[in-house]
């Protein structure tokens, strides 16, 4: 598995905004009000992601005081922050056109109230994509002295 790459997670949430926000031009009128509740959740994911990041960076580097970490836990944990920051991409998309599609309608308050949650949304996606990019960033090995020594041109120590 290659790790996530961020122009692609930026031209995922680019490209999902613009088709959400070309289908609420006609569509907008017809949905109900935007839950708040979006934020909070991908907030609370977002720092249980870092907390694991810190955790498993921790243990990988064998850091005093940590266990060291079964191989299949990192796989799984890189596996779930890759699928983590590209659903939050998805939805950085999504609440990103809502807000974009809502912008030139902030005089009325059901859209104006719309527009801060979609808005809010979006930035805790933001902050999601960030935290799963930390998690997997946080689950690559480290290399051995000796391949970081070849890698820079030096000799090994013997």
């Amino acid at each position: 598995m290659k790790p996530s790459r961020p122009l692609f997670l930026l031209a995922l949430v680019v490209v999902v905004g613009t088709i959400t926000w070309a289908v609420l031009r006609t569509a907008y009128v017809s949905l109900p009000p935007l839950p708040w509740t979006a934020v909070p959740t991908l907030l609370l994911l977002a720092l249980g992601e870092a907390f694991t990041g810190v955790n498993l960076l921790r243990r990988i580097r064998r850091k005093p005081g940590t266990k060291p970490v079964e191989p299949l836990v990192v796989a799984r944990m890189a596996a779930f922050a890759k699928a983590s920051a590209h659903a939050a991409a998805v939805l950085a998309g999504v609440f990103g056109g809502f807000a974009l599609n809502l912008s030139n309608a902030l005089d009325k308050q059901t859209p104006r109230a719309d527009f801060f949650v979609s808005g809010a949304t979006f930035l805790a996606a933001v902050v999601l994509i960030a935290a799963a990019m930390f998690l997997e960033y946080s689950c690559r090995v480290p290399k051995d002295p000796d391949e970081r020594a070849r890698d820079l041109g030096a000799s090994p120590r013997t």
